[in-house]
């Protein structure tokens, strides 16, 4: 590796950054000057082109535009509410119930729309005011919608997930979708802890109990939505559909759901939700073509071997490393998006670990949740941007209200990294590792 490769590289992407160049150009024209250091101008130009066209064409991709699209069906289609609505008649009722309903929703969202920006939007747009209305304090409200919405992220069906199977060279996506479940659950309960506890300190009020006729009825209006993860989820593992299939399949699934069966998207409005996806897929994409070509110009100036046998060299400690690890992850997730950190990132660190013993699917998991901390985490955190929109407060006061929410997420992320069986329990019994 040449040091002045990766320093222009660097200073490169982190300036163009700074002046407002757009991510995935900052990628792409960064790869584009480092590469011309070595080839000339012109052999460069093409290379990096050539490089975007084939990391693009490969069929694993074609599940993100589904999932994409299918989330964008939920999220129009009523769901969030009826999923609110169980959620409250199973926690509500409980000390800083309305904290933890917005977590099992988020958490519920999230399982059904794969995104975290949509839950964020929908069931904080929902929750946070009758938080409020309720004596919830506006920034507690926003930090507890803030953090739950990371989940969706971790817990299935995840367009993350895809992209880092796509970055590793050959992890199962239905592997690493299984492997979610219990971390993404561990999360969402170690959130609950806070959220209670700060809750029952600040002596919030509970919510209305609801009656064992009630609750069923709400439960049976949230199971047709609930049933996606079942046939996506179950198909996938099961071996009747890749993870590609499984994305038409949702796409299908969520349109009756959202058009026949709750009725809450009428069909003049499908084309707009098309256009949306469409908009939202070419983003993805874009940084995905470039994010490639960057990591092609990584191993040609062998900076992931570099980088590789530094860690090694710093400590004989794996403890030490992981930590390492964790806290340049960390790093990243607050002034990079979570699509071009995982695809740069992963081929520099995953040499590290599965040097360590790890295995692939479990950095996934424990790469995807650093990253999502940097979801709510300034100054690029894209969920806590929208949540603090949503709820019409600053950055700067939830901040402060995220602490607390904070550490939970880390100790939840240091207990995945050291007790791998966390992530790869379920794979395991599901005969994908």
């Amino acid at each position: 590796m040449e040091p002045l490769h990766a320093l222009v590289l660097l200073v490169t992407f982190m300036g163009l950054l700074s002046i407002g160049v757009p991510i995935s150009a900052g990628i792409g024209l960064a790869a584009l000057v480092t590469l011309v250091l070595s080839v000339d101008a012109g052999v460069a130009a093409t290379t990096v082109a050539q490089r975007m066209a084939t990391g693009l064409d490969r069929f694993t991709l074609l599940a993100i535009p589904f999932f994409i699209l299918s989330g964008q069906f939920m999220n129009r289609g009523g769901i969030a509410r009826r999923l609110i609505d169980f959620a409250r008649a199973l926690v509500g009722m409980l000390p800083g119930g309305l904290a933890y309903v917005t977590i099992v929703a988020g958490m519920m969202f999230g399982a059904i729309s794969g995104s975290a920006v949509a839950a964020v939007a929908a069931v904080g747009g929902f929750m946070v005011p009758r938080m409020v209305e309720q004596g919830y304090e506006r920034n507690f409200a926003t930090a507890v919608n803030i953090s739950s919405a990371t989940t969706s992220l971790v817990i299935p069906p995840s367009n993350i997930l895809i992209v880092y199977a796509l970055a590793s060279g050959g992890a199962s996506i239905a592997a690493l979708f299984v492997a979610g479940y219990l971390p993404g659950l561990l999360v969402g309960l170690m959130l609950m802890g806070v959220a209670g506890w700060i809750s029952w300190r600040q002596n919030y009020a509970l919510d209305a109990r609801v009656g064992g006729r009630e609750t069923l009825r709400r439960a049976l209006a949230a199971l047709p939505s609930l049933f996606m993860v079942i046939i996506v989820i179950g198909g996938i593992v099961a071996g009747y559909f890749t993870a590609t299939e499984a994305g038409a399949i949702a796409v299908l699934y969520s349109f009756i759901l959202a058009v026949v069966v709750y009725r809450e998207v009428k069909l003049r409005e499908v084309s707009g939700i098309l256009v949306e996806a469409s908009a939202t897929t070419a983003i993805v994409l874009l940084l995905i073509g470039t994010s490639m070509a960057l990591s092609w110009v990584l191993a040609y100036e062998r900076i992931p071997e570099a980088l590789s046998t530094f860690f090694l060299s710093m400590t004989a400690s794996n403890t030490l490393i992981l930590l390492s690890i964790n806290a340049v992850l960390l790093i990243v997730g607050t002034v990079l998006d979570m699509t071009p950190a995982v695809l740069i990132f992963t081929p520099i660190l995953l040499p590290v670990v599965e040097s360590l013993g790890l295995h692939p699917v479990h950095f996934g998991v424990v790469m995807v949740l650093n990253l999502c901390i940097g979801l709510c985490t300034p100054p690029v955190g894209s969920v806590l941007f929208l949540g603090c929109s949503v709820s019409e407060t600053r950055i700067t006061d939830v901040s402060r209200a995220l602490v607390p929410l904070y550490i939970a997420m880390i100790v939840a992320l240091l207990l995945v990294t050291f007790i791998p069986e966390i992530a790869l329990t379920l794979p395991r019994w599901f005969g994908l590792l």
